[in-house]
């Protein structure tokens, strides 16, 4: 008997012991790992617009003021035509459009402004040429590293010079994303925990507006059954030949409370109900 009485307990004690790592909760929460998006994306570089469309019947910056092209054949006009001319020329078209837009001189082409501009040229043109062959390795590697050194000159800039900072993330459409001063992975468990707070703190809220608005309902019986029998209680005061303790004036005031709260009440559903017809 003392044999299995042991086992008994031994078996009792590591059923305590052991950890139920997987339970069902009752509360009805879902969580969904969020989406990752790819450091190549515009929503990730912090470009907030693409490139402008190109007119398609213009010419190579090159070519634009050849003569020679004005009596031309139109095969010989269409070859040297935007639409039709390899990706780099486009994009090069891309870049100096840009460097105009915030170069210090017509010959500037060195300074940080037409550094940034030409890189942000570069990479929306990469981004759109990713987007419809995203399987080119050699580009999107090629891209990576122009975030990351974009990143870096603003970096630079945006600590010696912030008013410039400002002004070329404005040219430019661009949002500034600085890396977080400690990284923290996204975990199931702490997201579970705070949708927990979350939903638990909603259903407090809840609960407390009811309680508010069953409080609301009640005032106005509370305060005439008190009228009532603070009257009552002076009259029997009086009766008694007692020291009166309940004053008329006290009486009057909650008299005046009680027309105000059914004034203030009124109005409120006067309210709703033109909010309702509207």
């Amino acid at each position: 008997m003392n044999i299995c009485n042991l086992v008994k307990t031994t078996i009792n004690v590591q059923k305590q012991l052991t950890r139920q790592y997987a339970f069902k909760s009752d509360l009805k929460i879902k969580w969904v790992r969020p989406e990752k998006i790819s450091c190549i994306k515009p929503e990730k570089s912090g470009d907030c617009t693409k490139l402008p469309p190109l007119n398609p019947q213009e010419y190579i910056p090159e070519f634009q003021n050849s003569k020679e092209l004005e009596n031309a054949d139109p095969i010989v006009q269409s070859i040297f035509q935007m639409g039709n001319c390899e990706h780099h020329y486009t994009s090069r078209h891309h870049r100096l459009t840009m460097i105009k837009e915030v170069q210090r001189h017509s010959l500037d082409y060195g300074s940080m402004e037409a550094k940034l501009a030409r890189m942000t040229g570069r990479i929306r043109s990469l981004q759109e040429y990713m987007e419809k062959f995203p399987r080119d390795k050699k580009k999107k590697v090629i891209l990576k590293e122009l975030i990351d050194k974009r990143k870096k000159f603003l970096k630079y800039l945006r600590r010696w010079d912030y008013a410039r900072f400002e002004w070329i993330l404005e040219k430019l459409d661009l949002v500034y994303k600085p890396p977080p001063e400690y990284f923290h992975w996204i975990t199931r468990k702490e997201s579970l925990q705070k949708l927990t707070n979350t939903y638990c703190e909603n259903i407090k809220e809840a609960r407390l507006e009811e309680y508010r608005k069953k409080l609301e309902d009640e005032q106005i019986p509370f305060l005439e059954e008190a009228i009532k029998q603070l009257s009552k209680a002076r009259q029997d005061q009086i009766d008694c030949d007692v020291p009166i303790t309940i004053t008329e004036e006290k009486i009057n005031e909650m008299k005046i409370d009680l027309e105000n709260l059914k004034v203030f009440r009124a109005s409120n559903m006067s309210n709703k109900n033109g909010e309702d017809l509207f």
